[in-house]
């Protein structure tokens, strides 16, 4: 009979901590930052030769990730932008990082040249 109850108490035990376990790895893991911009651009000729190249590498190399980028984009409620920009990051500190660098500060004025930009970054899931 002890046995029985030993055997039962250890599997009580062990579905415990294996919820705890995995609680505490869902806990760890953070959710992607996303970065979404709505651009109206204003000269397309000299944004897709003089700012959208640099603005890849710039992002590739800082860690970030194009999820659109541009493309055709259907109304469901009021007027879209003419382009959409939306970008996934593993943190709001490494948008940060990226968004406050020099490159991409430099980056900010030549787009400026050729666009008007509203931009946010969002918590996902």
């Amino acid at each position: 009979m002890r046995t029985q109850y030993g055997i039962g108490l250890s599997l009580i035990a062990s579905f415990v901590l294996g919820g705890i376990a995995v609680h505490s790895l869902h806990a760890q893991t953070k959710p992607p930052i996303f970065y979404v911009a709505e651009i109206d651009v204003t000269d397309q000729a000299g944004y897709l030769k003089e700012f959208v190249p640099k603005a890849d590498s710039v992002v590739a190399s800082s860690g970030g990730r194009f999820l659109v980028q541009g493309g055709k984009t259907t109304s469901l409620l009021g007027d879209p932008p003419r382009r959409i920009v939306i970008m996934q990051w593993e943190s709001l500190d490494q948008l940060q990082k990226w968004f406050n660098s020099t490159e991409q500060t430099g980056l900010r004025a030549i787009q400026a040249k050729y666009a008007k930009v509203r931009s946010f970054a969002v918590e996902g899931k």
